[in-house]
């Protein structure tokens, strides 16, 4: 049986550890996870760095506008801003007719890239993303690849996409 002093020693050191770690410095396996959005586009499974984009919005109103571009769907107004939107499946070169639900905000770029599904939240070692090879990476998007549950998922390198579009208006060089 434990009596009441017994009790103020256990919660002086319960207290005492609770205090001390906000003194002791981050784990470094935190500092090595990266955050994801998985997704689909067309027929591919992929992710979506949280770095690279700022918002992520459903269902959004899509007005069509004339473009030499084929992955440039139209636009759309978020917060007030008016932003192009580009389709996913067809920046990466896939196949697929499927409508676009799900639009994310590259956050270093005004415009949005819309695909099919959201299927989730990962949050990984970095370690654990295989590179793909520099000239594979500018030619398809792509920065390397991870497995999620058995299933592959290429990591879209959004500053790629985007710097293509900026460059040629189109991510086809």
């Amino acid at each position: 049986m434990t009596g009441p002093a017994d009790t103020a020693d256990r919660a002086t050191a319960l207290r005492r550890a609770f205090d001390e770690s906000f003194a002791a410095p981050p784990r470094a396996a935190d500092e090595t996870k990266v955050g994801l959005l998985a997704i689909g586009a067309g027929v591919g499974r992929y992710a979506l760095p949280l770095s690279g984009i700022s918002g992520l919005f459903a269902a959004r109103k899509i007005t069509r506008v004339p473009a030499a571009a084929d992955e440039l769907l139209g636009l759309a107004s978020f917060r007030g801003t008016i932003v192009p939107v580009y389709g996913l499946r067809a920046l990466l070169g896939l196949a697929g007719d499927g409508k676009p639900r799900w639009l994310a905000i590259a956050a270093a770029a005004n415009m949005a890239l819309a695909f099919e599904a959201l299927e989730g939240h990962l949050r990984i070692p970095a370690d654990s993303i295989a590179p793909q090879s520099s000239s594979d990476q500018e030619r398809n998007h792509i920065l390397g690849y991870l497995r999620d549950q058995g299933i592959v998922r290429g990591v879209v390198d959004i500053p790629s996409i985007t710097a293509s579009i900026a460059r040629h208006g189109t991510t086809r060089d």
